[in-house]
């Protein structure tokens, strides 16, 4: 592709606004050195359908931060190389979601995000305070970030904001700060995830950093539930939300599926616990008489949800008749067993932690343990490594209530 309506394409966001009209000329050079015109009429947003062997069309962007918390720079050697690469791509946000920290970007680059409204954007924000935001990520650009905000607000932006919270570092009145700053940004900054740092055993030569405890965890989320309550009433929302983590941590009990105000962050494990038991609900309300299933089945989960998956399971039973069902911890040795959360099992903790078992019909594991669109683990186990190993069928299954019946109702 050469140019669109004589404008030459730089990379998929010029692709998006460039191809937004009812007539555009496409220009394409082919490999015989032929230059071909298209002459295209189509609805005004309507996509041309063109994919791309490379989806930016463009490098991504590293980030150049050497964040105090960086969950990359706590991987061990000899995972594969693609797991060690860090974006910092707004263009990635834009796409994908990921979030970034804007530390890596020029003022032409932030216009264009302007100009093209590139919008919504995550936000890697940690903390407000610029001083405390350079010594964070270890860049001397990181203490621009509320003037960013500003103009994205100034230009009708809209913005997702996450806070990777830190004991002693950005908790407590930098947190305060933070999220009076954040809210007076609202409706442009529209919500704001807090969730815990994230440590595994691979921190030689990294800064020390205290895990949260029960008692940390409730002293944070105490602070984030006056601060909604306070927001609610000034804006009408509760702008900030606690990941499920902080909760499992603090023994807390876990929101309401209506308290989310539709999941802004559900993907940064922001009431994925809620949203997941309201949709086992409804799903089981749909079954009117029991279905008989000799079956046995394990799931397979993260320490985090253990106690939670166990509630989920006793509610299945209650549906099904002869029906097996065992709720299986994996406990992260890879990682270290402060990492808890199922995304991050590898194959091999799962293979370990499952060996004893014999005669199940299948193992049902969250599809969020696999690389997207794969059957790939973290350590490049594959699902069918580990049902050779096991000799018993593995069943991945998208983080959804309604999914996760559908298993049992067709009885796989």
């Amino acid at each position: 592709m050469l140019s669109i309506n004589g404008n030459k394409v730089k990379d998929i966001i010029d692709y998006k606004f460039l191809i937004t009209d009812e007539y555009i000329e496409v220009e394409i050079e082919r490999k015989d050195g032929q230059v071909w015109v298209f002459e295209i009429e189509k609805e005004y947003d309507e996509d041309l359908g063109i994919e791309f062997t490379n989806p930016l069309i463009d490098k991504a962007k590293s980030c150049r931060n050497k964040c105090i918390f960086c969950f990359i720079d706590q991987l061990p050697k000899g995972m594969r190389e693609t797991l060690y690469f860090k974006d910092d791509d707004s263009r990635l946000s834009f796409l994908q979601g990921n979030f970034i920290t804007f530390t890596n970007m020029s003022d032409e680059e932030i216009e264009r995000i302007i100009k093209y409204r590139i919008s919504p954007i995550n936000v890697s924000v940690h903390t407000t305070n610029p001083d405390l935001r350079i010594r964070m990520l270890k860049n001397k650009n990181a203490g621009k970030i509320m003037t960013i905000l500003k103009r994205f607000k100034e230009a009708g932006l809209k913005v997702n904001c996450q806070i990777v919270l830190i004991k002693n570092v950005n908790d407590g009145i930098e947190l305060e700060r933070t999220l009076n700053d954040l809210s007076s940004l609202y409706p442009s900054v529209s919500s704001v995830a807090v969730v815990p740092v994230g440590l595994t055993k691979y921190r030689e030569d990294l800064p020390k950093i205290d895990p949260f405890n029960k008692e940390s965890a409730s002293k944070v989320l105490n602070q984030i539930i006056r601060k909604q309550n306070e927001l609610l009433k000034k804006i009408g929302t509760r702008f900030v939300f606690a990941s499920d983590e902080f909760y499992v941590m603090a023994n807390y009990p876990i929101p309401q599926y209506h308290e989310y105000e539709g999941f802004p962050q559900i993907e940064n494990g922001v009431g994925l616990i809620s949203n997941f038991e309201y949709e086992v609900d409804k799903e089981l309300k749909n079954i009117n008489n029991t279905i008989d299933l000799k079956k046995s089945y394990i799931i397979a989960t993260g320490t985090l949800a253990y106690n939670f998956m166990l509630r989920i399971k006793d509610k299945i039973l209650s549906k099904f008749n002869n029906l097996k069902l065992e709720v299986i911890p994996i406990e992260n040795k890879f990682f270290g067993k402060l990492i808890t959360v199922s995304g991050l099992i590898t194959g091999q903790d799962l293979l370990n932690s499952l060996a004893k078992y014999k005669n199940i019909d299948g193992i049902i594991i969250p599809k969020n343990m696999l690389r997207k669109d794969t059957e790939v683990f973290l350590d490049d186990l594959t699902v069918s490594d580990i049902e050779n190993h096991l000799n018993i069928k593995i069943i991945p299954v998208e983080v959804s209530g309604k999914e996760l019946i559908n298993i049992f109702k067709r009885g796989e």
